[in-house]
């Protein structure tokens, strides 16, 4: 029962037809408890289906058409039926739906014709002037009153449909942020991995006939790589897999990792050195910030740099963090430019996400340098 009752509720046709189910009876039962009426015949009771028959189609006719209708239909019911302030009924709930689809400026042109038709469907009935006015003002007052009902029911209306607009964009734009983030996520997991097993692999092809236990080391810096990738991806991934199963079980990355970032290079010959400044707790989004552009700068090392040593360089600087990394290799003059790419465009999109900035570019005296600086705001995510 209650689902029919919701049923019902939802439906545009039930509200339609409702009016005419229901004012007729009231109409009748009035004209019926008045003392100055007499019998109530059939031909009064088909007048006010009748008159009340143009309300099922309401909503599809403009005021124009729909007002001499209805003026028409409550001059047949007076005539035949005789009922009292009911009557008044009939175009207030016509005015009500009008005034749910009008914008508010058309509104206050309906509500000063509605005058001139509650004094056609009055006059024929009214026995002296003082009666006619009378009779004028309060039905006019009762109409004005279900145009404004009207009017608050679509403001409402209106005002509920740009809440949900609004919160469908913040949904639409959290959804394009969160595919960012674990675009960037890929990104840097598989860049890396993949730079770190394409060196590797030329190592080990080129000292397998001459050195072949440095060739299985290169294998086996290889597999720990491509080990290590595959597990991000798979925390990285589950998030899309399981939606409603919240945040990945494993430990974000941050400076106590940094190390785990230099094994491809050391293993390729290159020299990675670290000076790092310890971060005060609840700073772990600055922390994954950090972690995420030392290894993109590490990653576009091992790619185009051709360098023989690494400088990386962490560093608490009152409210903020700097970080540096300088290799001595050719950096960006072989490789991409400057700020070029999805691993650089990702370093600049990570730190701007947390109010901080990247640069790269030549650095003095030779080499290529990346350099950041992050505020540190606890407690804030990226």
């Amino acid at each position: 029962m209650t689902v029919v009752l919701a049923g019902l509720a939802r439906s545009r046709r039930f509200w339609a037809w409702l009016p005419v189910a229901a004012l007729p009876p009231v109409l009748v039962l009035d004209a019926a408890l008045s003392p100055d009426h007499g019998t109530v015949t059939v031909t009064g009771v088909l007048a006010a289906v009748v008159a009340c028959l143009p309300l099922v189609i309401r909503d599809r006719l403009p005021f124009v058409v729909l007002a001499p209708i209805l003026t028409g239909g409550i001059v047949l019911v007076l005539w035949q039926l005789e009922p009292g302030d009911t009557v008044v009924l009939i175009p207030a709930v016509a005015l009500a739906e009008l005034a749910t689809r009008t914008e508010r400026r058309r509104l206050a042109g309906i509500a000063v014709l509605v005058l001139p038709c509650v004094m056609v469907s009055i006059a024929p009935f009214a026995d002296d002037a003082g009666e006619f006015f009378s009779l004028v003002l309060r039905n006019l007052a009762f109409c004005l009153l279900a145009l404004a009902a009207g009017d608050a029911v679509r403001s409402r209306r209106e005002a509920v449909e740009e809440g949900a607009a609004a919160s469908e964009e913040h949904a639409l734009r959290r959804m394009g942020e969160e595919r960012l983030r674990i675009a960037r996520d890929v990104h840097d997991v598989v860049a890396h991995a993949m730079v770190e097993i394409n060196v590797q692999a030329g190592v080990a092809a080129h000292l397998l006939d001459r050195d072949p236990e440095q060739a299985r080391s290169a294998l086996r810096e290889i597999k720990a790589a491509s080990g290590t990738a595959l597990n991000g991806l798979r925390s990285t991934l589950g998030v899309l897999r399981d939606p409603d199963g919240g945040a990945p079980v494993e430990p974000t990355a941050g400076l106590d990792d940094l190390d785990d970032l230099a094994a491809g290079l050391r293993a390729a010959g290159v020299r990675v050195t670290f000076a790092v400044d310890p971060l005060p707790a609840g700073a772990s989004a600055v922390e994954t910030v950090v972690y995420r552009v030392v290894q993109e700068a590490l990653t576009n090392v091992l790619r185009h740099a051709g360098a023989s040593a690494v400088h990386v360089r962490v560093a608490r600087e009152d409210d903020a963090v700097g970080v540096e990394v300088r290799d001595d290799g050719a950096g960006g003059a072989t490789g991409a430019p400057a700020g070029a790419g999805q691993g650089l465009r990702g370093m600049q999109e990570r730190a701007a996400a947390i109010g901080g900035t990247v640069e790269s570019g030549p650095a003095p005296g030779g080499g290529w340098r990346v350099a950041a600086r992050l505020p540190v705001r606890l407690g804030s995510a990226v």
